[in-house]
């Protein structure tokens, strides 16, 4: 509960990469409770590499600027940002700041962490429960040498709890996605390799290219041109693990216009290059 980690006191941790036998797609890359006060202390988010960071204020107050918009970071409010980003948060000079936060890492935290940003912009207010869910993580993370899969249960949860608080009745399961919709998505698992642009994915939805982007953000919380590139990037990571075929082989056979760009795209969501996710997988298959 977040008594617990306030009765504990400040405490920061940075965790290793945690590695297992297994590939896990959510874990922490550190998690801390902090207090600071009259000091400089500035992030910018295109200065970092590709993970997320949820990090809730508990008193004081901080500075954001998401894409141009400035956010003030009140006692209650928790923000939640993926890297690399135009975005910055900092404390201004005679301010103080107390919050706590968790660092998520790998290809599941990411891809929430992102949808929670599309559908709710980077700055929520959750509910005690949910707060109590984000504390309990973070002293749990940042005290104790967890193994690895209780660590990537600990992030895990930290996510989904905040999940559930900017997503939780957006889409219910038995709500079928509008035929539209379905056609659209259809369409480009069908023509992944080929030049998927919004208009054309409208054509094939039968709508207007308004409407269309309208209507598939709507029921299923990402743009179209999000669900295209993740569904390249699953292709590329099926091919990668089960062919022998070069970078640039797979680059063209999932749409991209060339390899250098299926590359940052890659890392982008991965945190790694394509032949390190290839080469770290097969010997973890292998081993």
């Amino acid at each position: 509960m977040l008594s617990d980690l306030i009765t504990h006191g400040p405490v920061v941790r940075t965790l290793r990469r945690l590695r297992g036998p297994l590939e896990l797609n959510c874990t922490a890359t550190g998690a801390g409770y902090e207090r600071r006060a009259n000091e400089t202390y500035s992030w910018e988010g295109l200065k970092r590499g590709a993970f997320a960071v949820i990090q809730h204020t508990i008193a004081g107050r901080g500075e954001l600027d998401y894409s141009g918009t400035r956010h003030a970071l009140l006692p209650g409010d928790t923000m939640v940002l993926s890297f690399p980003h135009a975005n910055r948060y900092w404390l201004d000079p005679g301010q103080s700041w107390e919050y706590f936060w968790i660092g998520i890492q790998g290809r599941e935290g990411l891809r929430v962490a992102r949808a929670i940003l599309e559908t709710s912009g980077p700055v929520l207010r959750p509910g005690p429960a949910a707060v109590d869910r984000l504390a309990d993580a973070c002293l749990a993370l940042a005290t104790r040498d967890l193994p690895v899969g209780e660590a990537s249960a600990a992030a895990y949860s930290a996510m989904m709890a905040i999940h559930d608080s900017a997503l939780g009745d957006r889409l219910p399961a038995d709500v079928e996605l509008p035929l539209p919709v379905r056609r659209a998505q259809a369409y480009v698992e069908q023509n992944l390799s080929a030049n998927l642009g919004v208009d054309r994915l409208a054509r094939a939805a039968g709508l207007s290219r308004a409407h269309f982007v309208r209507q598939f953000s709507a029921a299923t919380g990402i743009a179209p041109s999000n669900f295209v590139m993740r569904q390249r990037l699953d292709l590329a990571e099926r091919l990668l693990l089960a062919t022998d075929a070069t970078i640039g082989q797979i680059a063209h056979s999932c749409g991209f216009a060339d390899g250098n760009y299926f590359g940052k795209a890659f890392r982008r969501l991965n945190g790694v290059t394509p032949g390190e996710f290839r080469s770290t997988r097969l010997r973890g298959l292998n081993g």
